[in-house]
């Protein structure tokens, strides 16, 4: 079994550019019950469902903040252009609170659910 958690995180750099980094949270084995990683202190969680046809132009985020895709499958772009597809399950680490921001839109037909925990 994999020791480590894969999170994708968002950032801005000093000229307000947003980019993309893999990061690999370390887990520790805690016999049966698995594998976990050390506890983060966390502020609210908000859940979230989007229409179908959700397309949102570039933007900041609101916080910094864990988002957790539900269901269905997403196209984040940078401001520099680069894209990278998310699918249910996996969870993004969203730090571009200033800068050009980014933009999300959904690559299925279907209203889509995620959650945000923000830190």
């Amino acid at each position: 079994m994999d020791s480590h958690f894969k999170i994708v995180k968002i950032f801005s750099d000093n000229n307000g550019d947003t980019h993309f980094e893999d990061l690999k949270v370390p887990l520790v084995s805690n016999g049966d019950i698995g594998f976990l990683s050390k506890g983060q202190k966390v502020e609210k969680i908000i859940f979230r469902k989007v229409a179908k046809n959700y397309d949102y132009d570039f933007h900041t985020a609101p916080a910094r903040q864990y988002i957790i895709l539900l269901d269905g499958k997403i196209e984040i772009e940078t401001s520099l252009g680069d894209k990278r597809t998310f699918s249910s399950g996996e969870v993004l680490f969203l730090e571009d609170v200033r800068g050009k921001g980014h933009r999300t839109k959904n690559l299925c037909p279907e209203e889509r659910s995620s959650i945000f925990i923000t830190v």
